[in-house]
């Protein structure tokens, strides 16, 4: 597996420090971020979800703990829409660039509002797939937040 993507690309030109975890990827897992968590025995309240939305019609990047679920009200308030839905995997793929089980927030193909879950602000350190199956990268998620220009907001 190369540790090597777009993603930790993209956050060496942002200048972010972080480290890369490789882990067992299991396709067949119920939920692939409390799967990645118990892999890299990390607390799943650390280890973030990537996950692509339509607001108003508009792709959008969700950020939030592994271990909960997005408020799809809650987060298109947060980008000024009425209404948010989960974007179809063929779609979420086509405008990360990235394949379902391994989408990073960093290094997408296409730019796209981002916001990040307030809580995961308080860790020290965060998981945030690294750009592959089975590839994640830990960084303060602050520098994160940062990186993706993102917004924090309430999305749980």
């Amino acid at each position: 597996m190369s540790k090597t993507t777009r993603a930790t690309l993209a956050l060496q030109q942002a200048g972010v420090s972080f480290t890369v975890h490789a882990y067992d990827y299991d396709p067949n897992a119920e939920r692939i971020g409390l799967q990645a968590a118990e892999a890299l025995g990390a607390d799943p309240n650390s280890v973030l979800k990537t996950l692509m939305v339509t607001v108003d019609g508009k792709p959008a990047c969700a950020v939030v703990p592994s271990d909960r679920e997005v408020n799809l009200k809650k987060l298109a308030a947060a980008l000024g829409g009425k209404s948010a839905q989960m974007m179809k995997p063929p779609d979420a793929e086509r405008i990360t660039g990235y394949h379902v089980g391994g989408i990073s927030p960093f290094g997408q193909k296409r730019r796209v509002p981002t916001v990040i879950e307030q809580s995961a602000l308080s860790h020290v350190s965060v998981f945030i797939n690294g750009g592959q199956r089975g590839l994640q990268v830990q960084l303060s998620p602050r520098d994160a937040a940062s990186a993706l220009e993102a917004k924090a907001a309430v999305l749980i």
